[in-house]
């Protein structure tokens, strides 16, 4: 009965996967393509108005001149070509907006439709929960490769996996296309991001553009010369002016900044630390945090997530004891790696990766019939011992520790439960 109740799926806790910090592993992947979604109308909207806000002025123009006799009508027509023109170019964005729409639903529909298969098992020893989970597997490991900028590694296993629906390649790509050209001394394209999403960064509070926009004026003042420093200044006025009541303080250090030039001997660290080449990967990691908040996508990747969940499954407190052993001098390391049929998490591999992770918790304890316990402190089936000594080709007297391997006699064992 126990092993049948092991085996069900609870597909409350596989749809909701939630770490520490509260965050769902399959939730990104059906609220990423909403929020493109809703991003995607939004643009579509914003176009739409403007451009008929355009129509109707020159047509009524147009219009009214045409009555009045204050146009020709060469000039009539010619505002009507320019009108046509114009509703084309119009027309092709919104064919453009159209089949983004279109891909999104179909990407929509491919992950609901993912997820919906898991509501069909109810067991892992459902043969189609195999093949569920190791579709779910390649879909974290994209995710992580995206993440580390292994691009082509996760492109060549979407195609390889045939499945792009269910990944996010596109915005990754365009994510550290940006990143990339902030780590190589380009604010260009990060500012037309912020430009694009500048409502919904207002709203966030986020400070990616004044951090952008500061850089700017450093490197104006980095180049230390009387022109530059002059545009410094208008730069200054223009773009970081208008922030003086969210950050004083750092207006105060980028006015400062005028007195202290990358050049400068003695120069105090707050003013150094923005001439420094480290501010470039700074801001990176300010674009992707500010990019995955946008989107709603967590900031680690979705694996760690579900390793963590994996790992604090099988954790105990005899997981991270204070036993020091022979092929590691750090304590809480078991002698063993996962070669052998010892606790996961007491191996050499997973031991220190498991550290920080919550204990389990469980509400039933499944123990060994018989139980051993043996001088070392350690706790063992009388059928695991056995099995275990005749692998080893012990004496009919002598049990031999699973995971220590000390052998002991049958005569120093003590029943844990008479």
């Amino acid at each position: 009965m126990a092993d049948h109740e092991a085996s069900k799926i609870n597909h409350d806790n596989h749809l909701l996967l939630a770490s520490r910090l509260f965050t769902y592993s399959d939730q990104p992947l059906l609220r990423l393509p909403y929020e493109l979604l809703r991003k995607n109308f939004r643009t579509a909207h914003f176009t739409v108005e403007k451009d008929s806000t355009n129509f109707t002025k020159l047509l009524r123009e147009t219009a009214t001149a045409s009555i009045d006799s204050k146009i020709s009508p060469e000039n009539v027509v010619q505002n009507l070509d320019t009108m046509l023109t114009r509703m084309r170019a119009l027309k092709r964005k919104l064919s453009t907006y159209a089949d983004e729409e279109t891909r999104l639903y179909k990407q929509l529909d491919a992950r609901v439709a993912h997820l919906r298969e898991l509501s069909d098992m109810h067991s892992v020893d459902d043969v189609k929960y195999e093949a569920w989970s190791r579709k779910r597997l390649d879909r974290l490991l994209v995710d992580y490769m995206l993440r580390h900028n292994y691009n082509t590694s996760a492109q060549a296993l979407a195609n390889e996996r045939e499945m792009h629906d269910l990944v996010d390649v596109e915005t990754f790509l365009a994510m550290s296309k940006i990143k990339q050209s902030l780590q190589n001394g380009s604010v260009s394209e990060a500012l037309v991001w912020c430009s694009n999403n500048k409502k919904e960064l207002r709203k966030l509070q986020s400070n990616l553009e004044f951090l952008l926009r500061c850089q700017e004026y450093v490197e104006l003042l980095r180049l230390n010369t009387p022109e530059k420093s002059i545009e410094a200044i208008a730069h200054a006025k223009k773009w970081l002016a208008p922030f003086q009541e969210q950050y004083p303080f750092t207006v105060r250090e980028m006015a400062a900044l005028l007195a202290h030039r990358p050049t400068d001997k003695d120069l105090p660290p707050k003013y150094a630390a923005w001439y420094s080449a480290d501010r470039w990967d700074k801001l990176a990691r300010a674009f992707v945090d500010a990019h995955n908040e946008l989107l709603g996508l967590p900031t680690f990747p979705l694996l760690h997530t579900a390793l963590s969940s994996g790992l604090s499954a099988l954790k105990t407190p005899a997981c991270h004891g204070t036993q020091t052993t022979t092929s590691s001098s750090q304590p809480g390391h078991s002698q063993t790696s996962m070669t052998t049929s010892v606790c996961p998490i007491c191996s050499i591999e997973l031991n220190e990766l498991a550290k920080n992770v919550p204990y389990a918790h469980h509400s039933k304890s499944h123990l060994d019939n018989d139980l051993l316990l043996l001088p070392n402190g350690r706790v063992y089936g009388q059928a695991k011992l056995d099995e275990y000594a005749a692998k080893a080709g012990l004496a009919d007297d002598k049990v031999k520790d699973l995971v220590t391997g000390e052998i002991y006699s049958r005569a120093s064992l003590k029943k844990v439960f008479a």
